[in-house]
Formats: structure tokens, sequence, C-alpha cells
């Protein structure tokens, strides 16, 4: 399957098994009462918007670049996760209140088997499809897919969690521990917020590449210096799946615009191969002819110095 495609996919997937959820936690949620099942439906809602996010931010970054977006569409996915990251702190802001509040208050709860029922189908199937769907994330590098699944495997341990609470309130009797389990389900999704909001921040930003890949490209550039003097301004970024690198390379005077632009060619393969979906622009510099270093050996494209600077 072509990955725009598989993302487009599990995007969906994860749509509808949160319209699902949602339905089933807030009619369960009525029934007994629950505050915690009450934010556990407000959880699933809000991971279901994110999930109609991400699939239109996955189909949108997978169009290539027209008049208005020479460099693409792939910051929609680091734009989907500030909007994602944004809903969940509304939804845990909410949580927190209405938790506060119930402790201040008296309450009955009911039909605490159906609750346990659905937070345990919840956290099981949220489970499973979390683990798809990073799984294409991780394969795809998309960021809006990433988020998806980690708002569901959040979910996963919330549920878990509501679901114990209920289990410790059906033997007790003690019902102030609903509220208190809300405000455990709020505190893990404004984690969850926050760290999306600065990964999704970074791209827009336009942060530089992590240091492990910036080794990868520097490590690729060392491997070739026989055949230029040196290189600098390496510049890297990260728009949505892709990577962008750009740098500029002092080339011997008398290479020839082909053989520049095949030892170009060669270099940007090697650096893809390696790093996928990589754009790179390389600038081709010409040494000041001031040192021996420059000159090339016959007829094999390679410098006969040491590729030092002189």
């Amino acid at each position: 399957m072509e990955a725009s495609q598989e993302k487009v996919s599990v995007a969906r997937l994860s749509v509808y098994s949160n319209s699902s959820l949602v339905i089933l936690k807030v009619v369960v949620g009525i029934l007994t009462g629950s505050v915690a099942i009450m934010s556990e439906a407000i959880h699933s809602g809000i991971d279901l918007l994110a999930a109609l996010i991400a699939r239109y931010s996955v189909k949108k970054s997978a169009e290539p670049a027209d008049n208005e977006h020479r460099y693409g569409h792939g910051k929609y996915e680091n734009l989907s996760g500030m909007i994602e990251g944004s809903l969940i702190f509304v939804a845990a802001v909410w949580i927190i209140y209405e938790s506060v509040k119930r402790f201040f208050e008296e309450f009955e709860l009911m039909a605490l088997g159906a609750g346990m029922a659905v937070m345990a189908l919840s956290a099981i199937l949220n489970f499973f499809i979390a683990r798809r769907i990073m799984k294409v994330a991780k394969k795809t590098e998309s960021l809006a897919l990433e988020a998806d699944a980690y708002h569901l495997m959040t979910d996963v341990w919330t549920s878990a969690g509501v679901f114990a609470g209920l289990v410790i309130i059906q033997v007790t009797g003690f019902v102030k521990i609903d509220p208190a389990i809300a405000l455990v389900v709020a505190a893990f999704i404004t984690h969850a917020a926050y760290d999306i909001t600065r990964r999704a921040s970074e791209g827009l930003l336009d942060t530089s590449l992590p240091e492990e890949e910036l080794k990868v490209i520097e490590g690729i550039l060392k491997d070739h210096d026989s055949q230029f003097l040196n290189f600098h301004r390496l510049r890297t970024r990260k728009v949505g799946p892709e990577r962008h690198v750009d740098l500029h390379l002092t080339v011997p005077r008398d290479m020839s615009v082909k053989e520049g632009h095949d030892f170009v060619d060669h270099l940007e393969q090697s650096i893809r191969k390696a790093l996928p979906n990589t754009v790179i622009v390389v600038h081709i510099e010409p040494c000041n002819a001031k040192c021996e270093e420059c000159k090339m050996a016959p007829n094999n494209n390679v410098f006969a110095g040491s590729g030092k600077t002189p």
C-alpha cells in the first residue's frame, strides 16, 4: 500500500473507533452519574476530533507543491498537532473544574457494572488501534498520526484507571474516589497535550534536525571528503514528514559543471538513502586556488590532497 494511502487508512480507523467509544461513554456516563466516565467521554471526544484533524492533515500534507505552496504542504501536520494539543488542554481544564466541584457535592453512582464493561472495552480497543497507528506513524514519519496514537495510548491508561476506580467503589462504596480518578485523567491528558504541542511547534519554528541525524549527514559528507575541499553553512529543518537540508560545498576551480552536478547527485542519493524523505539543496563554490590541495588527481575526480581546508 502506498504510504499516503496507508496513513489515510489508519486515520480513518481511528475516526471509526473513537466515534463508537464516545457514544458508549456518554451513554454510560449519564446512566452511572460518574464524572470519571464523563471525563473519559470528553477525552474520547477530543480523540475523535484529533483523529478527524489527523485524517485531513495527512491527506493535505501528501499533496504535491503548488503555486501557493512551493515547499509543499508538510506543515499541515505540524499545524494539526498544535490544534490537537490546544484542544486537549481545554478538555483537561473542564475535567479539573468538574472534578473539584464534585468533591464538595453529595452524589450517588449507579450501574457500575456497565461502566466497568465500557472502560475495559475502551482500554483494549484503543491499545490495539494505537499500536497500529503508531507503527504507520513511525514508518511514514507522520507527526499527525503519532499524535493521534499518543492520544489513544493515553486513553488506554486512563480508561484502565477509571475501571480500577469503579471496581474499588463497587467494593468499598467510597464514591469520592470518582472525582479523584477524573483528576488523574486530567493530569495524563495535560502531559500529552504539552508533549504534542512542543513537538508540533518545533516543525513550525524550523528547529534543526536531531543531533543523531545531523551526525548521519556529517558522516556521509566525511566519507566523501576526498572529493571536495570543505562544507559549511549546513542548515536543516523538518516539515511534516520531510527533512530539508541545505549546505555549501567548496570544490576545485577547474571542476566542470557536469562533474559538479554528478558529484552532488551522488551525495544527495547517499543522504536520502540514510534519511528518507529528505529534500537537499547544495550550493557549490570554487576554491581560492591558493593551495595545492584544490587540485584534482588525474582522471578520477578525487582530490590529490587530504581534503582539509587550506
